[in-house]
This record gives structure tokens, sequence and C-alpha cells, in this order.
């Protein structure tokens, strides 16, 4: 595995370098830290920044090359993603303030809509990694994101939990809404959410990774903040879908900005496929109703 640190010399940096060398050692990974300067004058005084990062990195066990570029931060690692192929990038969040869409450093959610590889986002103190928590949204795009957050668990020997989290339903679907809180039910249903949650439990077992499925009912920002606090989580996966088009971006929808806003512990961004074409309303509901 490649990984790319970002850093700029400043604290948030210091938090994605200190999370970068948890994943690192673990995986083996080729590790790259990228520094940019604001103008070619400051390159100097970075580099010996980067030098001191690198050697914390290295007292890990972990082999580190130095790059320091001068320019738009998110221009140059764009153009660095470009020229070399990445399998995770790391780089830190500041935080700005809690108003408007965005409460971290608006450069945070440029990189992550402007690059290909995951991006892991240095939030909080991380004392260690042993607890993932992946919002999947129940759909099989989401599997992509699920696999490669199943590769970091296995090497890390942490534990997933899948979380779904449904809607309130109009009453008339009561009956259905008892049928997925019971987990054991609905992993065994025809259902498509139930399918996906089972196939993608499955993958992660293949990978030697403990893996189990929660389901919880309301506001879905709410109950994943509620799900992290009560199972003391270390990481929070969600997922990012590649737009329509000629031009390479992501979609960053609300939930991901939303987590990204509020999280105090990590947040992997990672790439969700393309969704598949959706079933019809008769097949949802003959996957429901008919024969478990």
């Amino acid at each position: 595995m490649k990984i790319l640190i970002c850093s700029d010399g400043t604290a948030s940096a210091e938090r994605a370098i200190h999370l970068a060398g948890l994943l690192a050692g673990p995986l083996k990974a080729q590790t790259t830290l990228l520094g940019v300067a604001e103008t070619s004058q400051n390159e100097g005084p970075l580099r010996e920044t980067l030098q001191e990062q690198a050697h914390s990195l290295q007292g890990r066990g972990v082999s580190v090359d130095i790059i320091v570029q001068s320019g738009e931060p998110v221009r140059q690692i764009t153009d660095q993603t470009s020229k070399a192929e990445y399998d995770l990038v790391v780089i830190g969040a500041r935080w700005t303030g809690a108003t408007g869409h965005y409460w971290r450093s608006v450069k945070t959610y440029e990189v992550i809509k402007s690059i290909q590889p995951p991006v892991l986002v240095a939030i909080g103190e991380s004392k260690e990694l042993t607890r993932f928590l992946i919002c999947t949204g129940g759909k099989e795009f989401i599997e992509q994101a699920v696999q490669f957050t199943g590769r970091l668990a296995a090497a890390l020997n942490a534990s997933i939990t899948l979380l779904h989290v449904m809607a309130e339903p109009p009453a008339m679907y009561a009956d259905l809404v008892r049928m997925e809180e019971n987990v054991h039910q609905l992993l065994e249903s025809k259902s498509e959410l139930g399918t996906n949650l089972r196939r993608q439990r499955r993958e992660l077992e293949r990978l030697g990774v403990s893996a189990e499925v929660r389901l919880r009912h309301g506001i879905v920002i709410d109950q994943v903040f509620d799900e992290v606090r009560e199972g003391n989580y270390d990481l929070i996966v969600t997922g990012t879908s590649q737009a329509r088009g000629l031009l390479r971006h992501y979609i960053m929808g609300d939930l991901t900005r939303s987590i990204l806003n509020r999280a105090s512990v990590p947040v992997l961004v990672a790439r969700a496929g393309r969704a598949k074409p959706g079933r019809t309303i008769w097949k949802a509901f003959k996957g429901l109703f008919g024969e478990r």
C-alpha cells in the first residue's frame, strides 16, 4: 500500500502525521510526506519541519520519502496524486467554527472532492485504531468502500460495525419497520437492504475482520453520532461517489459533509462505485415480503 501524507507544518498536520503512523507500520506501507509551502521562500523552513515529522515516523519503523513544493495546496496535492498512484491520502483538518456549510478549512473539502484516492481526515487525538464504524446506506455502490476499509481493519486487527439508519416511515409500514429493526431477521430476508448488508458483512469476514451490523432509526446524522458515542469508535467511514462526465470529480453529499463538520475522531472518506440501476418497486416489495 502507498500512503501520501500532506503537511503544511501546522498542528493539524501533526495530527495527520501521528494518524498515518498508526496505519503505515501495520500496513507496511510505502509512505510519502508531501509539504506544500505558500511561497518558494518558505520551502526551506518547511523541509526542516518535514524532516522532523519524518523522523517521528521512522521511529515507528516507517520508511518515508519527502517532497516539498510551493503553490496552491489543493492543486499541488491533486498534481501529486495524478503523477503517482496512492492508495490513501492523509490530511489535517483545521477547525474554523460551527457556522455555514463548512466547519473546517474549505481546502479539506476541496481535496476530498478533487483527488482519486480515499482521503483520511485527521480529527482529534488518536491513540489507537481498533473500532471502525462504516455508514453504509445499505446500497451496493458502497461495497468498494467496505472492501477498502476491511483491508485496513485486517492489518490493524480492528473490528468493524456496519451501520444503517432508517428514516421515520409512515405508520402504514410499521410491520416492515419491526422486521428491519430485527437484525437477524433482516439479514435472513431477501430484501435489497438485507441482501446488501449480508454481502458486506460476509466480505469483511472473508478478510478476517470481526464485523457486526447495527440498525438505528431516526434522523441519520443524529443517529450516526449517537452510535459513535455509545460505541466508542476510533474511526468513522463515509463515502463519496464519482460524478458523471469527463472530468474526474467526486460528489460529497450532505451526510459526509456533516460528519466531517461534527466528528471528534478521524473520518475516512472512501470512494464508492457508481450506483447500479435501481430495482423496480415490484421487485423491492417482492424481496421484502416474499419467501424468506
